[in-house]
């Protein structure tokens, strides 16, 4: 039997195009890669685009041709590597061939991370941010109860609600109402292009047994989470959360 998720689904589908309003720049180290006003979306998958960029708002010393020709879902494009700066990058650009009939014709498609990546003066991580996503960070009188194998974790009537599309609501806890006794701190951090790069992971234990990064914090996220700030939040998928006492994961089971 298949659960429908309670949450927005991503709205755009595989090969979508538009237009990108931003301007768009990548570095490699200190280096200008790429400065235009006319890149464009391109939904390589459903979930998030990818930036295609004009190659003629490409600096071109950066581009060196692998001689590796390969038509792909969206044409025919050549296989570059990225070099400067004191580095290379192999296959880190597809090049889609200017002659060609195809909707990115004259663009380039950079991997991700063979660049430091710029929407304006802001900078941007992971993957560009989908435009027709919503992230939303409200406050909230809620009750809400963090559990793992019967140990609670946290207990709040003040969280703030995070709604992000295509993912579950995430619950951010004043860490005044967090159980720190069982949290452990974890060197991982991790990136979102909407809410910036985490400052703070735990592992959670419980008797002898440590599950492995269950809550994380940002103290210096994204202005338009700023709300989130300093606040612990825990993945719903890997323990049982209660809100005004109804479990997330059992609807029908209520918790005291």
């Amino acid at each position: 039997m298949t659960t429908e998720p309670d949450y927005p689904q991503t709205a755009a589908a595989r090969g979508r195009i538009e237009p990108v309003p931003r301007r768009i720049r990548g570095f490699l180290g200190d280096e200008l890669v790429f400065d235009t006003t006319a890149a464009r979306y391109v939904w390589e998958i459903p979930y998030y685009p990818a930036y295609y960029v004009p190659l003629a708002d490409v600096r071109a010393e950066f581009l060196r041709d692998e001689n590796h020709a390969q038509k792909v879902q969206f044409g025919p494009s050549r296989l570059h590597s990225v070099v400067g700066a004191g580095q290379t990058h192999p296959s880190a650009a597809r090049v889609f061939d200017a002659e060609a009939d195809s909707p990115v014709a004259g663009t380039v498609r950079f991997e991700w991370d063979a660049l430091r990546w710029f929407e304006e003066d802001e900078p941007i991580y992971v993957h560009p941010r989908n435009p027709y996503s919503r992230v939303d960070a409200l406050r909230s009188h809620r009750h809400i109860r963090v559990e793992l194998d019967g140990v609670v974790l946290a207990d709040t009537r003040s969280p703030v609600l995070l709604f992000e599309t295509g993912l579950p609501t995430r619950y951010y806890i004043d860490p005044t109402d967090v159980d720190f006794a069982h949290l452990e701190p974890s060197t991982t951090q991790t990136q979102c292009p909407y809410k910036g790069v985490t400052s703070g992971y735990w592992s959670v234990r419980v008797g002898d047994t440590v599950h492995d990064d269950l809550a994380w914090t940002y103290h210096f996220p994204l202005p338009a989470v700023s709300q989130i700030a300093g606040l612990v939040a825990f993945y719903n998928e890997k323990l049982d959360i209660a809100v005004d006492g109804v479990s997330l994961d059992r609807p029908n089971t209520h918790f005291s």
